[in-house]
């Protein structure tokens, strides 16, 4: 984030900043003559500022708070807000605070450079982005399930490769401890998962079982005083640097279980996948387990079989569905500006009815979407939401956001394959979006396995 001194009246309306008198956000303190009271509010013990009032920027006497580059401003054609609580808007403003201050100046360079920034990782710790929806007893936020779709919306827009390790942070690593993990695993864990002193990863993709995890040949064998874990997992989000891993494997009876496998078990290797075109902001790997010693307290107790893991995707899932409406808004918004700003024939080229065409059919896929995931995070929170349904948000959800990507891009012409715009790193990183958590075509096949009730996949 820059700070830059003012003297341009002009610039305080169209960039549309506010003022406030004193306040804090995300570690630097701002003051000003001006006396508008700005409510604070609490979110998980931290004091931010209410919702109706921008955390981008702010004027502060003279000066001009500003994150680098990102002038994003979020579609709301249908006035989806008036749905959201003061808290849902509260997290979900937050968080894109954070993103355009932590997220947006570097995010760029290091998908360039095929690099995971690290140093975020505490940053999200702090903003509640590792397991929102886990008990604040467990260290987690306390937050409901549209406040978890909401935070990685946001984080999305920034990179997908980022909101996915905070999905399988949360959703494949600290559900499936909570639900399943026994009291001393979930008080051993979970707190240091919240916090980013632990990263985790999840293990059920396998060089020869993608979309059909339960032929899965990673296997255990009980020793009587542990069980030896051997196999290898693929595809692996956070793998490289992960502390735990929540692993799926077979017991001599070939029933699927959970267990808990952690950095510096002997024959536990973590190697990187390199030379990827998509997630390069992303810290992908595999897990392999060469005759592993797992103690038996390691073993989650809660519940077995495929239904266990399947579960796990589901939250996944849930988080993709809000996820990618993020990048299709990011992208949106950045075709958008351009094409008020394109000069070609005389005139901006969103003045043409080709460019309007596009936009438009942008927006009423945004704004589908964007109810579409605000009913299923309420029968989330209701416990009423199934599977397909979510299946089928994920799978409309980056279909949306894939398409949305590519006609942006066009509109961009050369400038949307380059760096200065962030259109082109989002439709790389779709490509994976819509093959992981389950492909498009599997999603198809749950949807019409759920209305016809005959199973099309063998």
């Amino acid at each position: 984030m820059t700070i830059q001194k003012s003297t341009d009246k002009e610039d305080f309306g169209r960039k549309g900043l506010f003022r406030a008198d004193s306040f804090k956000v995300f570690g630097f303190e701002f003051r000003c003559n001006a006396q508008l009271f700005i409510p604070r509010l609490c979110y998980n013990k931290r004091a931010i500022i209410s919702p109706q009032f921008s955390f981008l920027n702010y004027l502060c006497d003279k000066y001009y708070i500003m994150a680098k580059d990102d002038l994003f401003q979020s579609p709301d054609y249908y006035l989806t807000d008036e749905l959201l609580s003061d808290e849902h808007k509260m997290v979900r403003d937050a968080t894109r605070a954070f993103v355009k201050k932590e997220v947006s100046p570097i995010i760029e360079d290091f998908a360039q450079r095929a690099a995971f920034p690290k140093d975020l990782l505490p940053k999200l710790a702090e903003i509640g982005a590792f397991g929102p929806y886990i008990p604040e007893e467990y260290g987690g936020a306390g937050l409901d399930q549209i406040s978890y779709g909401l935070m990685m919306q946001e984080i999305e827009r920034g990179d997908s490769g980022i909101r996915s390790t905070c999905s399988v942070q949360s959703s494949l690593v600290m559900f499936p401890i909570f639900a399943y993990g026994s009291e001393a695993q979930k008080r051993r864990l979970l707190p240091d998962l919240a916090s980013g002193k632990k990263l985790g990863a999840f293990g059920l993709t396998e060089p020869d079982h993608g979309s059909n995890p339960g032929g899965m040949v990673t296997n255990y064998v009980d020793k009587g005083d542990h069980y030896l874990l051997n196999g290898a997992k693929m595809w692996i989000s956070n793998a490289p640097f992960c502390d735990v891993a929540v692993v799926w494997a077979k017991n001599e009876e070939g029933r699927i279980h959970g267990v808990l496998v952690e950095r510096g078990m002997e024959g536990f290797t973590t190697p990187e996948t390199h030379n990827k075109w998509s997630l390069r902001a992303s810290s992908t790997g595999e897990l392999v387990f060469d005759n592993v010693k797992i103690p038996k307290e390691n073993l989650l107790p809660g519940k077995s079989g495929l239904g266990a893991p399947l579960s796990c995707l589901d939250s996944a899932r849930y988080g993709i569905a809000w996820g990618v409406i993020g990048v299709a808004m990011d992208c949106y918004d950045t075709a958008l500006r351009y094409a008020k700003e394109r000069i070609q024939f005389g005139k901006p080229i969103g003045g043409f009815q080709l460019q309007q065409k596009k936009l438009a059919e942008m927006i009423t896929e945004i704004t589908k979407a964007q109810l579409l995931t605000w009913r299923l995070g309420v029968l989330k929170n209701e416990k009423r939401a199934t599977s397909a349904q979510i299946s089928m948000a994920k799978r409309n959800n980056v279909d949306m956001a894939l398409k949305i990507a590519r006609e942006a891009r066009q509109m961009l012409g050369g400038m949307g394959i380059t760096g200065e715009y962030p259109i082109m790193r989002h439709m790389m990183n779709l490509e994976s979006v819509v093959t992981y958590e389950g492909t498009h075509d599997i999603h198809l096949l749950i949807t019409g396995l759920d209305v016809t009730g005959l199973n099309a996949f063998v």
